[in-house]
């Protein structure tokens, strides 16, 4: 069992596109939606909630990104033909930089 997951939760038409590639079984029910789990480590839900800091976990550890990121995970999956993207996507996903100030270069 992972450490901390991330449900994505599917609508009609991402369902059918997680059909298409071959993800019907990693399909859950979670309080009556349909959606997937990706799974991900503790040092990677470190740097999640770094790069999104009103990120929230629930009592299974599980958390819902913004929809921005949402979309990203989703599309990475659907490309990837597989929910075990997380150290591929954590790269797509966080950006150590956000937030910080660009520094004058050194001369």
């Amino acid at each position: 069992m992972a450490d901390y997951l991330i449900n994505v939760f599917l609508d009609d038409e991402k369902g059918k596109k997680i059909e298409a590639v071959g993800l019907a079984d990693k399909i859950v029910t979670l309080d009556g939606k349909k959606a997937l789990q990706v799974e991900m480590s503790v040092k990677e839900q470190k740097k999640l909630v770094k790069g999104f800091t009103d990120l929230s976990f629930d009592g299974s550890n599980a958390c819902v990104l913004p929809a921005e990121a949402d979309e990203k995970l989703f599309n990475i999956i659907c490309d990837m033909k597989t929910t075990d993207v997380m150290k591929f996507a954590i790269m797509k996903l966080y950006n150590p930089l956000a937030g910080k100030a660009p520094r004058s270069a050194m001369h």
